[in-house]
């Protein structure tokens, strides 16, 4: 059974940092595409970033491009979120995602989330 495993400090100042580390257990993340996806009171889950299988390739969400950095470490079955210049609009649950789908909809595996709060 795969489970993800999301940690981070999860409340921060406006213009302040914060890395989100996402732990992969039950199988390998070497060969999956892997995101993060946001979901904020009152809204709809959102796509926020992907990295493909071998880290080559990334993409993010208009709104955090330039500000949010993904990466992974395979070796440790790890994938990270850093999250720089934050803003009040950040604020949301973050949810770590194993084989994100074309489209970048949805994913195979979901963590369980971890709040982010940005105060202003």
């Amino acid at each position: 059974q795969v489970q993800l495993v999301e940690s981070g400090v999860g409340l921060v100042q406006a213009g302040g940092s914060l890395r989100l580390s996402c732990a992969v257990s039950g199988r390998s993340i070497g060969f999956l595409r892997m995101g993060w996806f946001r979901q904020a009171p009152g809204k709809e889950r959102e796509f926020v970033a992907v990295i493909s299988w071998g880290g080559g390739n990334t993409a993010y969400a208009d709104s955090v491009k330039g500000r949010f950095t993904i990466s992974r470490d395979n070796a440790k079955n790890t994938v990270y979120l850093q999250m720089n210049s934050l803003k009040p609009d950040d604020t949301a649950v973050y949810y770590c995602a194993a084989g994100v789908v074309n489209g970048l909809t949805g994913a195979r595996d979901w963590g369980q989330g971890t709040q982010v709060t940005v105060s202003s």
